[in-house]
């Protein structure tokens, strides 16, 4: 497990609490305009030991509500242990994750190591490989699906850039996953673009960030299926 970053204090990471943020290194998926590509492509940076976030935290249970794990992929190589280190401590824990992990992610559930997961849906069934630029287990990300849609705190969300996800894109994606949970739907967000001049693939330089008038299109969109649907710009 390489941890390569650690945001101390977060009011927005992690819903209702005032957390930290554990970024681990590596990911499965080449989504092309991926937001945190050194996560994903190791450039060499700072490797955190386990022993100093823990103790970290340790020093933090005053202060701190919750922990978040995030990265590149948390799941291509989250230390369980480590995780209920964590939650020995106290901490309310949120994992973001692809969703190409589910039996670790029922792992961990089932272990009341979780409070709070968020998953990422690139696309519809049909664009995911095309999205995420991968070989993807599409039954995999089905299995995620349905098991985070069980647990009372969660989120679905997709990072919107129009070039992959206009308004035929979003009901594609939300029949397909109004297929798999019917009505069991929860919160969705829909997060914008952003450019941050750095980016997995290429020819993304020149893009924009995706605008608020946008996603509030979308939303209306995704308000048909999903009851509590909000943007993040």
């Amino acid at each position: 497990m390489l941890i390569k970053g650690l945001q101390k204090t977060t009011l927005i990471d992690y819903p209702g609490k005032i957390a930290c943020t554990i970024f681990l290194f590596g990911c499965n998926f080449r989504c092309s305009f991926c937001h945190n590509p050194d996560l994903v492509i190791n450039d060499g940076g700072k490797i955190y030991g386990e022993s100093e976030v823990l103790e970290f935290l340790k020093n933090r249970v005053k202060y701190l509500d919750g922990v978040c794990i995030t990265g590149g992929e948390p799941l291509v190589c989250l230390d369980v242990d480590f995780v209920r280190k964590i939650k020995d401590m106290g901490y309310k824990i949120k994992i973001d994750t692809n969703g190409s992990f589910p039996e670790k992610l029922k792992l961990l559930i089932d272990e009341g190591l979780v409070d709070y997961v968020a998953m990422d849906i690139k696309a519809s069934r049909e664009m995911y490989g095309v999205v995420v630029n991968s070989k993807v287990d599409l039954d995999k990300i089905e299995e995620s699906i349905r098991i985070i849609s069980d647990l009372e705190n969660h989120e679905f969300r997709t990072t919107i850039l129009p070039g992959f996800h206009d308004e035929n894109e979003i009901k594609r994606i939300m029949e397909w996953v109004k297929g798999l949970i019917g009505d069991n739907l929860g919160r969705y967000y829909l997060q914008g673009f952003k450019n941050h001049g750095k980016f997995v693939g290429e020819g993304f330089e020149m893009e924009r960030d995706v605008g608020e008038d946008y996603l509030d299109k979308l939303k209306g969109i995704v308000e048909g299926y999903f009851g509590d649907v909000g943007v993040r710009v």
